[in-house]
């Protein structure tokens, strides 16, 4: 059995790697979503509700969040997209399952916090576009979803909100820390480059 997860481990780090950070972020927060959504419907059942139906369709998006490492092997760019474009798609789906009451759209935050962090300066226009969709996606949506496919009463949606939004910070924290030591791990190879070029 240890062996497996070593086995495992050793695969999925080497699934995710990649030799440009930001890539190999993306790739980190494609998997750890992905490895996530299996819990969805057991913290849905302790937490809310035995009504678990519509968190079934939210597994709709599992492939592309395990597509992004794949996607970056042939095109980074795309690759990077790829993460922040899923998540907004999961976000609209499930925002349609549940009824925005379940604060569901507060994920839009993450995605667009990703989508800015994952692109280069000279990828801005990727980076604004995408967020911009994020926020659209809020603005224009919000109030003009049908009835969603699961309805639970004022005390449920109250536990939904709190779930939606306690996993929605600690993806944004989660990605603020990863993209801190990408942000360290450059000064550090800069101080080290001054160094020799001062020495």
């Amino acid at each position: 059995m240890i062996f497996f997860l070593k086995r495992l481990t050793a695969m999925v780090r080497a699934y995710a790697h990649h030799r440009d950070p930001r890539v190999a972020a993306a790739n980190v927060i494609s998997l750890l979503v992905a490895s996530n959504q299996p819990f969805y419907p057991l913290y849905l059942f302790w937490l809310v509700s035995a009504d678990i139906t519509a968190a079934w369709f939210t597994f709709l998006s599992t492939p592309f969040f395990l597509a992004v490492p794949a996607v970056a092997r042939r095109n980074d760019l795309a690759g990077r997209a790829l993460l922040p474009l899923t998540g907004i798609g999961n976000t609209v789906l499930s925002a349609w399952l549940f009824g925005t009451a379940s604060a569901v759209e507060i994920f839009l935050v993450p995605c667009g916090v990703i989508a800015l962090l994952l692109f280069r300066p000279r990828e801005r226009v990727v980076a604004l576009a995408i967020t911009a969709l994020a926020f659209g996606v809020f603005l224009l949506l919000h109030d003009v979803y049908a009835l969603p496919l699961t309805q639970y009463n004022a005390a449920q949606y109250a536990a939904l909100a709190r779930l939606n939004v306690m996993s929605a910070g600690m993806l944004t924290a989660f990605v603020a820390i990863l993209f801190s030591g990408i942000l360290a791990e450059a000064e550090r190879s800069a101080d080290t480059a001054r160094h020799k070029k001062a020495g």
